[in-house]
């Protein structure tokens, strides 16, 4: 049976990696996943994402917008709150857009990521360079060979550029999501992804996943890279019926949901099951109580990434986990947080809790915008206020 200490203690035993080993390239697979296990401990426990700052805001990656959506003092406040990693998403598109300069990148929009990364570095925080385009972006990937190539050409110039910061502190993540539903094709695409990065940036840590959405179920379908210096990575939502109830961007009777509890209650279930007028969706809902989701039952699942990680000997993270604020009851939303979190790091995976400010958030906007850290949920998160 799989230890949940096994994982912690694979970290702990290889975590012997010395700064010095941050400036040198890996000569072979073996060093490589010393490197890596090492960064995982050292940088990336406790990490927040960054949203719709450099992504999620199509047609308006404008300075009026990235100089506002998260400031200095956002950066700040994430650090003197305990966060070690900030993952910083960034949009393929205004990437690639002219003028470009001498490295193939938009100089305005670059100009202005570099100065994002460089601020997280400066208040002691390690970055993920997470490429995060729009769906259609990466649907074409399942078809288009064109598309990849696209992609791989991308990855080159933008690990090229970011490859003179400090490696052991700016990891590179091939993409998020990546919603190319064939598994061995991802694998494909990923492996020609990663060994690119790798050609431009010989020294830093990569970040690969499994396909489709990053689910578990995803990362067990993974096999490992040959490249021993690469993190392996995957979300959890799960339940989606409590973490997404509200959200109006994806399966249409979400947006229905509202006061679903975490842990479920048979009393309060029943009565919420009338708001859902569709059998089929009225079934699914239902069966989120009838499966008795809680503290164990989310341990479990994340068990099995753990044993996956150990059977494969690599190290692990989640960089996406979250409840989505709308309409959630929040002393569940603290729970089902708690209880994710608590899981994780029984098994000694590193996280990053999407996100910072937006509908997901550790922290809330007031009438002017500004954000304001929310109490519970840095506790629930094993933080503390500054």
């Amino acid at each position: 049976m799989f230890s949940r200490g096994c994982l912690a203690a694979a970290l702990l035993g290889m975590a012997v990696c010395a700064r010095a080993q941050d400036q040198a390239a890996p000569p072979d697979r073996a060093a490589g996943l010393q490197i890596a296990f090492a960064r995982a401990r050292q940088h990336l426990r406790r990490g927040i994402n960054a949203s719709h700052w450099f992504s999620q805001n199509p047609g308006d990656y404008s300075a009026r917008h990235t100089d506002t959506e998260i400031t200095p003092d956002d950066i700040a406040a994430m650090a003197r709150l305990g966060f070690d990693n900030v993952r910083l998403s960034i949009d393929a598109v205004p990437l690639e857009q002219y003028p470009r300069g001498a490295d193939g990148l938009n100089v305005d929009f670059v100009a202005r990521l570099d100065g994002a990364v460089d601020l997280i570095l400066a208040d002691g925080m390690a970055v993920t360079i997470d490429l995060h385009p729009e769906d259609s972006y990466k649907q074409q990937l399942r078809t288009d060979n064109a598309a990849v190539d696209r992609l791989v050409a991308l990855w080159r110039k933008l690990a090229a550029h970011y490859a003179g910061r400090d490696p052991g502190s700016v990891f590179f993540e091939i993409l998020n999501e990546p919603e190319v539903n064939d598994p061995y094709r991802w694998a494909g695409i990923q492996a020609r992804v990663a060994a690119a990065i790798r050609e431009a940036a010989p020294n830093n840590t990569i970040i690969a996943t499994g396909p489709n959405y990053s689910d578990i179920v995803d990362l067990l379908s993974l096999h490992p890279l040959d490249d021993g210096n690469v993190i392996y990575n995957f979300h959890f939502y799960d339940p989606h019926e409590f973490t997404h109830q509200g959200a109006t961007w994806s399966t249409g009777w979400w947006r229905y949901e509202h006061g679903i509890p975490y842990p479920p209650t048979a009393s309060s279930m029943q009565e919420l099951l009338k708001e859902i007028p569709d059998p089929a969706d009225r079934f699914q809902l239902e069966n989120y109580w009838l499966n008795n989701w809680n503290a164990g039952h989310i341990q479990r699942l994340i068990d099995e990434a753990a044993a996956w990680a150990q059977a494969n000997r690599v190290p692990l993270l989640c960089n996406e986990f979250g409840a989505y604020r709308a309409v959630a009851d929040p002393v569940s939303r603290t729970n089902w947080i708690r209880d994710v979190r608590t899981a994780l790091e029984a098994d000694g995976i590193g996280w990053a809790m999407w996100d910072y400010h937006n509908g997901f958030g550790v922290a809330v906007r007031d009438k002017d915008g500004k954000s304001v850290v929310d109490p519970q949920t840095v506790e629930a998160l094993g933080l503390k206020m500054p």
